[in-house]
């Protein structure tokens, strides 16, 4: 049951508690009512509506003309007990009292803080206006109106808010334990099948063993996603890039990265890192064995900056548009694609016999832009 059920269930009780307050006043004070058969009139109207709305409230929720309608009756009913709950004796006042406030709840649950006040100020304009103008009473009233329908909708608003954060994370919970489910299977599986391929690989011989050795790499690339921490999603919503990019070291690689974190967006942080592996991927499937790799990680505060380099033997001139032409988008797509639809640019420096450097910059959002240390410049 929703927070939302359960105040709507709250405030239909209060309602119909309120109403025992013009009643026992009524009773004790009906041999000086003026008219006592619209008073009594004026009470059971007051009841069917209470009924009414409250069970409209609880089965559908705040319905726009129904709450506007509960207003519309709850002003009719101040002007109306002016005139039916009249009395003799003008030293025993008889008016709605609490009930008043049940619209200024629903006003205040179903939008908000500012609607709760505005709700208790036309309530307490209605007393003013045709229950003896602007005096200590009304006055009174007023203030306590408005002050729980701006309260009462501040306060909805907070739960509301830690309603949804509670539910996201039940839903990481949930999605980090469906992936450590997933994780064991591919442990049982993928990795036995890459295993078996690299030792047989290195058994045969030839053609086979450099497939066995992509099959080792493969292995170890997929073990570290798995078991990593950059696999599991952030509770904050942001992940530090230096994890993601340096779960590539071995002793191929080597990665440079500042000593403070370079908090991203999560979503942001997993493209960086997806086009940085697939960077080091094509390293080494194209270029030999002993070449070396640096990924050097960059945070200037507006943006940050990952870049791949290594010592083979480059890339011929025109080959990347060759290769895209060919359909082999590799570099056009996994890096590219991922970057700038981040908003970021990619610059390939290259040539043959002098290496190859792939630049990768993404700029931060807006509200994270600040120092290098990944917060956000509050200043700004």
């Amino acid at each position: 049951m929703g927070m939302q059920t359960q105040l709507r269930r709250a405030i239909a009780v209060f309602r119909f508690a309120a109403l025992g307050y013009p009643v026992l006043l009524g009773a004790l004070a009906f041999e000086a009512l003026v008219r006592p058969v619209w008073a009594a009139l004026l009470v059971a109207v007051l009841i069917g509506w209470t009924g009414a709305v409250s069970y409209r409230y609880t089965r559908r929720g705040y319905e726009d003309r129904v709450v506007y309608a509960d207003l519309a009756v709850t002003a009719v009913a101040v002007a109306a007990s002016a005139w039916a709950l009249d009395v003799a004796d003008r030293s025993v006042p008889i008016s709605l009292g609490p009930w008043l406030a049940g619209v200024v709840l629903a006003w205040g649950a179903a939008w908000g803080r500012r609607s709760g006040a505005v709700a208790g100020g036309v309530i307490a304009v209605f007393g003013m206006v045709f229950r003896g103008g602007i005096n200590e009473n009304t006055v009174n009233e007023a203030a306590l109106l408005v002050l729980t329908g701006f309260t009462v909708g501040h306060l909805v608003r907070l739960g509301v808010e830690a309603e949804e954060r509670t539910r996201q994370a039940t839903e990481r919970t949930a999605a980090a334990r469906e992936r450590e489910r997933l994780a064991r299977d591919i442990h049982d599986s993928v990795l036995q099948v890459l295993a078996f391929v690299q030792r047989r690989g290195h058994e045969i011989g030839g053609e086979a063993e450099e497939l066995g050795r992509l099959a080792g790499r493969q292995e170890e690339a997929l073990r570290a996603l798995i078991w990593s921490e950059a696999y599991r999603h952030p509770l904050d919503g942001r992940r530090d890039l230096r994890d993601l990019v340096g779960r590539h070291a071995d002793a191929s690689v080597t990665v440079s990265a500042p000593a403070t974190p370079v908090r991203l967006p999560a979503a942001t942080a997993r493209e960086v890192a997806a086009a940085v592996a697939s960077a080091v991927d094509n390293v080494r499937e194209h270029c030999p064995e002993e070449t070396r790799i640096w990924l050097l990680v960059e945070d200037d505060g507006d943006a940050v900056q990952v870049s791949v380099r290594d010592d083979g033997p480059g890339i011929a001139p025109g080959r990347l548009a060759e290769a895209a032409a060919e359909g082999r988008l590799g570099v056009a797509q996994s890096i590219e694609g991922r970057i700038r639809a981040l908003g970021g640019s990619v610059a390939v420096v290259s040539s043959p016999g002098w290496g190859t450097e792939v630049e990768l910059r993404v700029p931060r959002p807006r509200t994270e832009r600040g120092g290098a240390d990944g917060h956000p410049d509050r200043g700004r």
